[in-house]
């Protein structure tokens, strides 16, 4: 057997056998003891409750009522059959001009109208993954470096390293000022890199921030545009969490407006990552949006989005809705209408049971402190008391470091992506960890009948996250019914 799987091994690419997707991470195992056994109130009420994955469910009631008052938006529907041959022919790589126009419109809508885009600058790609990899094949080498502040995203690094030879620099950021970046931060990752001999290409930021759930402000944002500036390196700026800012806070800045008010910047430098996966709701239609400033990268992305493209189907629909101002208006306002009030009861919960959060104000997440939690403060207890919440109270929660954390005890917790019931119950569960690690009491896995007073008994034994796992090792990627990248339970 092991004879057969090397001579197996030996025709294929390093690729194929290797392990640059990253999948082997707390971060996806979460994902896989969710897929081995998911919560459902009534067939599995003591199932995992997927708090792993940030989709924004809090509106399809709007976009489900806009598509039954526009049938002509769909090609599948007798209404909107007749624009079925020339849509279903469409192949341009530009993309349908009305499909850039709207996206160009949305993008200035999100942004508060308070800077537009131009919709030859839009290039598509196959939702942000896609699109961040583009432009990581479009400024560097193999070999070259990006600088990415953390936490991170743990799929930057199957995004942007796994097929490009790229690698990433952490920028250490810290409690200590909110995992604000700092000046200090970025030269002392760039004069590492440098010792090092990597030749670094760019700066990876990302605003909102994930996992934080924080935005940059302007000042920030000045003095990194001048960073980048100095070092004549690349600025990416993953803007896809722009339209969940809180109501309640200042005004999203994006980086189009500082330059805009940056007279000496170079643009070439400065490019956005985009999609409507996170701020519509649509993960499934795989829009994603590279809009560089840089002529050139424009027209090699727009090349390379051949390997990527949004279908002209999806394309069709989704210019009819962004060209319904009302209906775009009413959407933006309602999410976060109900990101807010989602946000602020999830964490005043939490607060109830001494448990806090960083103070955020965006994002379909909120970055839980359970450092208290810890028996000591390293990473081994972390992934301890991770493996807990996975293996015995059953919520998918990602442990920070998973996101490069340089500290340990902190965890990104989706909200965005249930009912108000499930809600509940994992509110509840979280609680019942918080209170009997203090009491030190034996832990317990969730009731079969599982209600908003139930009392979940829990400490922290040795859990072992493989004993949920599936046998087949179930990647998260995987076009299957139980992947929870084609449908998130709730």
């Amino acid at each position: 057997m092991a004879a057969n799987l090397r001579n197996q091994n030996q025709l294929l690419s390093k690729m194929a056998i290797g392990d640059g997707h990253g999948e082997n991470s707390s971060y996806f195992d979460g994902w896989k003891a969710y897929d081995k056994y998911p919560y459902h109130p009534e067939e599995r009420p003591d199932g995992v409750i997927q708090m792993g994955l940030a989709e924004n469910q809090l509106c399809f009631d709007l976009i489900q009522d806009w598509l039954m008052k526009n049938p002509k938006a769909s090609i599948c529907t007798p209404d909107g059959v007749l624009n079925f041959k020339d849509t279903a022919i469409f192949q341009d790589y530009h993309g349908l001009p009305e499909f850039r126009e709207a996206i160009a419109k949305f993008m200035g809508k999100v942004r508060g109208d308070r800077v537009k885009f131009d919709p030859d600058r839009i290039v598509m790609s196959g939702g942000a993954t896609g699109a961040q990899e583009t432009i990581a094949f479009c400024l560097a080498d193999p070999g070259d470096a990006f600088l990415v502040p953390t936490p991170y995203y743990p799929g930057f690094d199957r995004d942007l390293t796994w097929r490009t030879g790229v690698q990433l620099v952490p920028v250490a950021c810290a409690s200590s000022n909110n995992f604000k970046i700092t000046k200090s931060a970025l030269e002392a990752a760039y004069g590492k890199a440098q010792e090092g001999n990597i030749r670094v290409k760019g700066l990876l930021i990302t605003n909102p921030s994930n996992p934080l759930g924080t935005i940059l402000d302007r000042e920030t944002l000045k003095a990194i545009v001048s960073f980048i500036n100095e070092k004549n390196i690349h600025l990416v700026c993953d803007e896809i969490y722009a339209a969940t800012v809180s109501t309640n806070q200042h005004n999203f800045v994006s980086v189009s407006e500082v330059i805009e008010e940056d007279t000496e910047c170079n643009r070439d430098l400065i490019h956005i990552v985009y999609s409507l996966s996170k701020d519509m709701g649509l993960p499934g239609f795989r829009v994603g949006i590279v809009y560089s400033y840089n002529d050139a990268v424009v027209n090699c992305a727009r090349k390379m989005s051949s390997f990527g493209l949004v279908s002209s189907q999806t394309q069709h629909l989704i210019a009819a809705m962004l060209s319904d101002d009302e209906f775009v208006d009413r959407f933006i306002a309602k999410s976060k209408e109900r990101l807010d009030k989602r946000r602020k009861y999830f964490t005043e919960e939490l607060k109830q049971v001494k448990i806090d959060c960083l103070n955020g104000n965006a994002g379909l997440f909120v970055w839980m402190d359970l450092r208290r939690l810890l028996k000591d403060q390293s990473f081994e207890a972390e992934m301890e008391l991770w493996k807990v919440i996975i293996n015995k109270i059953k919520l998918n929660v990602s442990p920070g470091s998973s996101f490069r954390c340089s500290e340990p005890g902190w965890f990104r917790v989706c909200i965005a992506n249930m009912d108000d019931s499930t809600m509940e119950v994992a509110l509840s569960r979280i609680a019942d960890l918080r209170q009997n690690k203090d009491q030190n009491t034996e832990v317990k896995m969730p009731a079969r009948k599982l209600c908003r007073q139930s009392s979940l008994k829990l400490s922290l034994p040795r859990g072992k996250v493989e004993d949920f796992m599936s046998p087949i090792n179930m990647s998260p990627h995987t076009p299957i019914p139980q992947s929870p990248l084609v449908r998130a339970r709730t």
